[in-house]
């Protein structure tokens, strides 16, 4: 029987995707324990019972053992934690995040990682469901995803390759960029999609006839919003984490609606036709080149 490339991990924020990190390597059989923290004692509880975690106990303790530690929480909590957990780390030990920003996570590491940071590996997994919380963890779920690694000047290679390695048994395909470009991309691709569906929903439900539209509502409406229902709060810290790059996508896609708005107010049926036409066509393209 092969020895656990992975010994001893924890992952501080049994969520989804901390609790899917879990469950993929153990699946793999490359991991020897892992030991989980949070401020839910009922959520670490469920973890247990669902076998993503072997043992739950504090911050401090759960890092101290670890081989490697991974940040899970929403990324507004980062610098709190790494605070808190510096004074505690194995020399050796290797930490990395599963934000969706990275700026803000490599300006707070450079601030509170201290002599750990080279050994501190910002990462991305670019998975996820609209339901948040470990009981929606699951080992596959990485399977096929990308995930992007933003490492800093200063991270060490051997930290980069135990990252990439843990990334690769969850199945997932790792690339890597600066963080400032992975937050221009995803502010396009992912952060501005969520707050769309997030504004739409919220929209609807301030009217007074939001329960007689939400009981016609089907199928594109379904698909349009269902990221609507993602975790508030980690939404909530991403966009406020990315900021600028959102703020400039946001006004982007205001000039496409005005534009939408102008050719419709015309009835200008040809230019209505032809934006459509290009979107169809880029987005059957995108489909085709993603497998999706």
């Amino acid at each position: 029987m092969n020895t656990p490339f992975f010994k001893q991990l924890t992952i501080l924020g049994v969520g989804l995707i901390g609790g899917s990190v879990a469950l993929a390597l153990k699946q793999a059989g490359q991991v020897s324990q892992v030991t989980g923290a949070g401020r839910n004692l009922n959520t670490l509880a469920e973890a247990i019972k669902l076998g993503a975690i072997d043992q739950a106990t504090t911050m401090e303790e759960a890092v101290s053992t670890a081989d490697v530690v991974v940040l899970a929480t929403p990324v507004g909590q980062f610098p709190r934690i790494m605070q808190a957990i510096v004074p505690h780390l194995k020399p050796d030990a290797v930490i990395t995040d599963v934000g969706s920003t990275k700026s803000d996570v490599a300006a707070a590491a450079r601030e509170h990682m201290g002599k750990h940071l080279p050994r501190f590996v910002p990462a991305h997994p670019i998975a996820g469901a609209e339901k948040s919380g470990v009981s929606a963890a699951r080992a596959d779920l990485f399977l096929g995803k990308h995930v992007v690694l933003t490492p800093l000047p200063e991270t060490s290679p051997d930290a980069i390759d135990i990252v990439e390695r843990l990334w690769q048994t969850c199945g997932a395909k790792v690339s890597q960029m600066t963080p400032l470009m992975h937050d221009q991309v995803f502010a396009a691709v992912s952060h501005l999609p969520h707050l769309l569906a997030f504004a739409l929903v919220a929209e609807l439900d301030n009217r007074s006839n939001a329960e007689q539209l939400f009981g016609y509502a089907a199928g594109g409406f379904r698909d349009f919003t269902r990221i609507a229902a993602s975790s508030p709060e980690m939404w909530r810290d991403i966009s406020l984490a990315n900021k600028q790059p959102l703020l400039k996508e946001l006004k982007a896609y205001q000039d496409q609606i005005a534009y939408l708005a102008a050719i419709l107010e015309q009835g200008d049926g040809v230019a209505l036709e032809m934006l459509f036409q290009r979107a169809s066509i880029a987005r059957n393209n995108w489909n085709k080149s993603s497998g999706n």
